[in-house]
C-alpha cells in the first residue's frame, strides 16, 4: 500500500504532499489544476517512460517521493529483489522509493536510501501497482491484451502451462530454423568445415600448450646468458661462503659469526648487545639458505647448445601459428576450442540431417497436442470470464449487456502451422494457436461485436471496470490507481462504478483520478488539486476536503457552483445516499 506520495517540480505542481491510506481515494479538482500530474508522478515512482518537458524550469528539476507498506504475499519477494541492489526495508515494515529527473532528461531512481537502476522501480512496480487509464482501454482492444486478461484470469496452473508451451515451441522452432539452415546452406558450411579442419590440422601437429612460449622465452634467455649468470652466482657464492679457487677469501657468514661472538661476550654488561647478537643469528640463516640456493642454482647451471636450438625451433613453430591463429598461444588454443565446437554445428551430414528431421517432427507432435490442451484450457476460462464479466455489468447499468469470449484458431498464414482436431492447418505462435476476441452484446437482439467496434466510450470504460473488478478477486497488485476511466460515463451509470471501485476497494488499495461527482461521493479520503495564479507563475497544491469542503467540491464538480446552498444540499444528499450504499453493499 502506498502510504504517502510527494511531488516537487513537477508540471504545475511546485510542492505537494498526498497523505494517502487504504480504501477509495478520489483525486478530483478543475481541468488544468494538475490531477494529471499525480498519476504521472506514480508512473514515474514505479519505473515508467521519464518526460523531460514535464519538469518545471525552476528549479530544474523533479522529484516524486513514495512511502511503501509491503503487504504480506508479496513482500519476500520484493525484500530479496531489492536485497540483491544493497537496499532494505526500514524497520518499521516500510520502503521508501524515490526518482529524480531533470530538465536536460538524466533520470535516478533510489530505493530504501540506494541508488538503484530504475529498472527495478519497474520491478517492484509490477508486484505492488497497477495504473489503469484510457490507453489502458485502447490496449484491450488488441487480440494480444484480450489473449493476455483471459490467460492471467485462467490463474497461476494455466499460466504454468502457457509456460511449458513457450519453451516447447521455442525448441522446435530453434530445431526447424538450424535445419533448414544446415540444408540451404550445407555448400557453404562444408567449405568453412574444411577450412576449420586445416587449421585444427595445423594446431594438433603442433601441440601448443597454455602459456608455453612465455616458459620458452624465460629458458632462452638463460641459455643465451648462462656464463654471465655463472659468474655472478659464483661471485656471490664466495662472498657469502668464503668457498674459492683454494685461496682464503674472507665470507660474510665468517664475519656475522665474528660479529655475533663479539656481542654475546658482552650481553652480561647490557642485554641490548644481547638481542642484537641474537638477530645476527637470524641473518646468518639467512645468508646460510641463500648460499645454499646459489650452490644449487649453480649446479643446475649448463650450456646446452642442443637444448637452445630445439626451444628456437619450438618458438618458431609457435610464431608460426600466432601469426594465423591469434596474438598468443593461448589465443591458438582457445581458437581450437572455438573451432571444434564450430564443426559440430556445421555438420551437414546426412546422418545429422535425418536425426534433426527426426526431432522436429516429435517436438512439432508435442506443440501440436499441447497447444489442443491449452486451447481447451482457454475455452473452459473462457466461459467462466464472460459469465463473470457479464455478472459485473449488469452492475454497472448495463443490466441486459453480455460479454462472450471467442477462442478460435489463428489462420494459417506464411508461418508456422499445426493441425487442429478439425484436420484443417492452423497458425502457432509462442502464446499458442488460439486468436481470443471479447465481443459484447449491447443489449438484446443486437448482435455480438468485437469491443472495437460495438462498445461506445462509456461502455468501454464499464468493460474495462468490470473486467479489473473480476481479476481482483483473484488477487493481482495491491494498489489499483484508475485516470479518468469513468469518461463519457454519466449518471445511473457513474453511481455504480462508485459502487464498483468502493467494493473494489475492501480487498486493495484504490486511486482514482475522476471528474464524476456520483463516483467521487464514495470514497473514504478525498484529495482536492488546486491551481494557484496569484503569482507570476502557476502552481498547484493538494490538500484533503472533509465534512463541508468536500460537500462545496462536489457541487462544484455538480453544477460548477461552490458556494450554492442549493448545489451544497444536493451535494450532501449523494453523500448520503453513498454511505448507505457502502453500507449495503
Amino acid at each position: 500500500m502506498l502510504e504517502e506520495l510527494r511531488i516537487t517540480g513537477l508540471g504545475v505542481i511546485e510542492d505537494a504532499t498526498l497523505p494517502l491510506g487504504p480504501g477509495l481515494t478520489v483525486i478530483t479538482g478543475e481541468t488544468g489544476a494538475g490531477k494529471t500530474m499525480v498519476v504521472t508522478s506514480l508512473n514515474l515512482l514505479f519505473g515508467g517512460r521519464a518526460d523531460a518537458g514535464r519538469v518545471r524550469a525552476d528549479p530544474g528539476r523533479a522529484t516524486v517521493d513514495g512511502r511503501l507498506t509491503l503487504p504480506r504475499h508479496v513482500r519476500a519477494a520484493v525484500e530479496s529483489r531489492i536485497a540483491d541492489a544493497g537496499a532494505e526495508v526500514d524497520d518499521d515494515g516500510t520502503l521508501l522509493m524515490s526518482r529524480t529527473l531533470t530538465a536536460e532528461g538524466r533520470s535516478r531512481a533510489h530505493v530504501g536510501g540506494r541508488t538503484v537502476p530504475v529498472s527495478l522501480l519497474t520491478e517492484v512496480g509490477e508486484r505492488v501497482f497497477a495504473l489503469h487509464g484510457q490507453s489502458d482501454q485502447l490496449r484491450l482492444l488488441r487480440p494480444a491484451e484480450q489473449r493476455a486478461a483471459l490467460d492471467r484470469y485462467a490463474g497461476p496452473e494455466h499460466e504454468k502451462l502457457l509456460g511449458q508451451f513457450t519453451e516447447l515451441y521455442t525448441r522446435w522452432r530453434a530445431v526447424e530454423d538450424d535445419l533448414a539452415d544446415r540444408r540451404a546452406n550445407a555448400r557453404q558450411r562444408t567449405q568453412e568445415a574444411e577450412l576449420l579442419r586445416l587449421g585444427l590440422d595445423e594446431i594438433s601437429r603442433v601441440d601448443p600448450q597454455p602459456g608455453e612460449d612465455e616458459l620458452l622465452r624465460e629458458e632462452a634467455q638463460r641459455l643465451e646468458h648462462v656464463e654471465g649468470l655463472r659468474t655472478a652466482a659464483q661471485l656471490a657464492h664466495v662472498a657469502l661462503s668464503g668457498t674459492g679457487d683454494g685461496e682464503d677469501v674472507p665470507d660474510v657468514l665468517g664475519l656475522i659469526a665474528t660479529a655475533r661472538r663479539t656481542l654475546e661476550a658482552q650481553t652480561g654488561v647490557d642485554r641490548v648487545l644481547g638481542e642484537l647478537a641474537a638477530r645476527l643469528d637470524e641473518v646468518a640463516t639467512l645468508a646460510g639458505d641463500v648460499s645454499t640456493e646459489l650452490g644449487t642454482y649453480l649446479a643446475s647451471l649448463d650450456a646446452d647448445p642442443g637444448r637452445l636450438q630445439e626451444i628456437y625451433e619450438r618458438r618458431a613453430a609457435l610464431r608460426a601459428l600466432t601469426r594465423k591463429y591469434a596474438e598468443d598461444v593461448d589465443g591458438v588454443v582457445a581458437w581450437a576450442d572455438r573451432a571444434r565446437t564450430r564443426l559440430a554445428e556445421l555438420d551437414t551430414s546426412d546422418e545429422l540431417l535425418d536425426e534433426l528431421d527426426r526431432e522436429r517432427q516429435r517436438l512439432h507432435g508435442e506443440v501440436a497436442d499441447l497447444a489442443a490442451v491449452l486451447s481447451a484450457a482457454r475455452q473452459e476460462a473462457a466461459g467462466r470470464f464472460a459469465a463473470d464479466v457479464t455478472v459485473e455489468l449488469a452492475g454497472l447499468a448495463m443490466p441486459h449487456a453480455r460479454i462472450e469470449v471467442v477462442v478460435v484458431p489463428k489462420p494459417a498464414g506464411s508461418g508456422p502451422t499445426i493441425p487442429t482436431a478439425s484436420g484443417v492447418d492452423s497458425g502457432v505462435g509462442p502464446d499458442g494457436g488460439d486468436d481470443i476476441e471479447l465481443r459484447l452484446l449491447p443489449h438484446p437482439g443486437a448482435p455480438a461485436q468485437p469491443l472495437q467496434k460495438g462498445a461506445s466510450g462509456g461502455e468501454l470504460s464499464r468493460v474495462m471496470l468490470a473486467i479489473e473488478v473480476v481479476f481482483a478477486g483473484a488477487g493481482g497488485p495491491p494498489t489499483l490507481v484508475f485516470d479518468e476511466v469513468d469518461s463519457g460515463v454519466g449518471g445511473t451509470a457513474a453511481v455504480e462504478i462508485g459502487k464498483r471501485l468502493a467494493r473494489l476497494a475492501r480487498e486493495h488499495q484504490v486511486l482514482v483520478v475522476t471528474h464524476l461527482p456520483q463516483v467521487a461521493a464514495f470514497a473514504d479520503r478525498h484529495l482536492v488539486v488546486a491551481k494557484d495564479t496569484s503569482g507570476a507563475v502557476t502552481t498547484s497544491g493538494v490538500r484533503v476536503v472533509e465534512h463541508t469542503d468536500r460537500a462545496r467540491e462536489l457541487a462544484r464538480m455538480l453544477a460548477g457552483l461552490p458556494d450554492s446552498d442549493l448545489g451544497i444540499a444536493h451535494a450532501e444528499e449523494l453523500l448520503s445516499v453513498a454511505d448507505r450504499e457502502k453500507t449495503r453493499a
